[in-house]
């Protein structure tokens, strides 16, 4: 199983917040914090983009720390993946997140297979 698939099927590895992070880009680290600012309408500053990944130890960005359900909902239920709980298939917040990224539910299967 690829550590750098998150909970819901994303790939970390392709997310701007852990690419700022790892590359210690701070030109891309204020970009991210421009754009996720205008598309939640709140305050993110570039000091808030920071991750090494959902599912593994260290800094996460506070969203995928402590709000994202997703998140939350598979630590609570101690699966390693969203495909790994059998209310899956009807699960509406994974849901939105398949339904408008078809590779995260590909990377979904690929990691039980």
């Amino acid at each position: 199983m690829r550590d750098m698939i998150s909970f819901c099927g994303l790939d970390c590895e392709k997310c701007d917040a852990y690419l700022a992070t790892v590359h210690y880009d701070q030109a891309l680290r204020e970009k991210t914090a421009r754009l996720w600012s205008e598309l939640n309408n709140a305050s993110i500053l570039p000091e808030h983009i920071n991750c090494y990944g959902c599912r593994v130890e260290g800094i996460k960005t506070v969203f995928c720390e402590s709000i994202c359900g997703i998140r939350q909902c598979a630590l609570k239920k101690g699966v390693a993946i969203c495909d790994d709980c059998s209310e899956m298939e009807k699960c509406q917040t994974v849901g939105m997140i398949i339904s408008n990224n078809p590779e995260a539910l590909r990377n979904l299967k690929e990691q039980t297979t």
